[in-house]
């Protein structure tokens, strides 16, 4: 499990503890992917998704932006998806955080 960290965002926290419930074993933004180069090579810009779950092999990202303040987001993950086709990525919506927090009795005012 991940044990006691700091977190970005109240929201992760929340997710985090979630995981830490249920014995799900985490990393807490362990890697970053770049997604874009100048025309030197150099990395100028990279996606650092919040959770990896190494026993599913899969990145979670976590967001509670308004919907139409995803946008920057979902190209990050569009773009790590097609840079990196062989990494599994889930990007968790607001409306995806509610209904988990909801789910599990968490307050969702992070």
């Amino acid at each position: 499990m991940g044990g006691r960290r700091t977190f970005a965002h109240p929201s992760e926290a929340e997710v985090a503890r979630i995981f830490d419930y249920y014995r799900v074993r985490y990393e807490y933004e362990p890697r970053s992917f770049p997604i874009a180069w100048d025309d030197g090579g150099h990395i100028v810009e990279s996606f650092t998704p919040d959770f990896y779950l190494p026993d599913y092999d899969l990145y979670v990202e976590v967001t509670v932006l308004k919907q139409s303040l995803v946008t920057r987001k979902n190209r990050k993950v569009r773009l790590l998806r097609t840079l990196y086709p062989h990494v599994s990525v889930k990007l968790l919506y607001n409306r995806d955080i509610r209904a988990l927090f909801a789910k599990y009795g968490v307050a969702a005012d992070g």
